[in-house]
């Protein structure tokens, strides 16, 4: 199976620091947020991977591709430990780029990658949004649609003031933390919302989204919504993921899953707890 990671958006929640440089390359802890992205697809097994990006996303390329200054400079210096972990990037996966030319949703991004994809189910995970937990997420939606023989997509329960930022579904529990979706609503309002069960940014979608994304019509600023296509589909089923979910939709978000990861690091961790409770008390 092949991955698609869209990472077109603009990221103007984080202007300035997004001026010169995608959002999707901000450090989290000690790594680009993309990074982690691309490491759970091939941790789940996909090492095809098509990454969507637009103007002014050139860094992210650069990233996964090789350094030979960078790693002359490490070799000779005897930075071995270096040397070895900056090879490993550009050789964790084939990764291919494809340019969405202009801003109209997540669910034209997805439409981007339709001759990529050739006719196959695929796997999509937003390039903003990191997941762990001791089986990757994307690997156990792979699991769910191999068992279902349908799309799937991530879910988490949110807290009710958070409703309203995310996509909604209504369903049924089929097994344990495993429904059958048989609504989605877009940023519902508390009164409208079908459950506290809200779509996260892992998805395995079947082919035949790529007609249903040609069907629905724009939304809001002309965006094509993935949601009201997803809806479409003949049969979808959600996992309630139970590791954590980083959305670094935000610069609160940003900054702490940076501190979480920061602050389980065996390197790093024991000093920076030291400095919070100072600054805390």
């Amino acid at each position: 199976m092949k991955a698609v990671i869209p990472a077109a958006g603009l990221g103007t929640r984080f202007l300035p620091a997004t001026k010169a440089q995608p959002k999707e390359m901000l450090p989290v802890f000690n790594k680009p947020t993309i990074q982690y992205v691309v490491e759970e697809a091939v941790a789940s097994g996909i090492d095809d991977i098509l990454i969507i990006t637009g103007k002014g996303k050139r860094s992210i390329e650069d990233h996964f591709d090789r350094s030979f200054e960078l790693e002359f400079f490490l070799k000779n210096s005897g930075k071995i430990d270096h040397l070895v972990e900056i090879e490993a990037i550009s050789n964790m996966a084939d990764i291919y780029y494809v340019r969405q030319k202009e801003q109209k949703g997540l669910g034209d991004a997805i439409r981007c990658a339709k001759k990529h994809v050739d006719g196959d189910p695929f796997a999509v995970l937003l390039g903003d949004t990191i997941t762990q937990n001791s089986t990757p997420c994307t690997q156990r939606l792979l699991e769910i649609h191999e068992k279902y023989q349908s799309s799937a997509i991530a879910i988490e329960r949110v807290p009710r003031e958070k409703i309203e930022r995310y996509g909604i579904i209504k369903g049924h529990e089929v097994e344990k933390s495993v429904y059958h979706i048989e609504d989605m609503v877009e940023k519902p309002s508390l009164n409208e919302a079908p459950s506290d069960l809200a779509i996260t940014g892992r998805y395995i979608l079947q082919p035949e989204i790529f007609d249903h994304l040609e069907q629905v019509s724009p939304g809001v600023g002309g965006e094509i919504q993935l949601t009201d296509a997803m809806r479409l589909l003949d049969d979808i089923y959600g996992y309630v993921f139970p590791g954590r979910i980083y959305d670094i939709g935000t610069t609160v978000e940003w900054l702490k899953s940076s501190l979480d990861m920061a602050l389980e690091d065996p390197q790093v961790g024991h000093e920076l707890r030291e400095y919070l409770k100072k600054i805390i008390q």
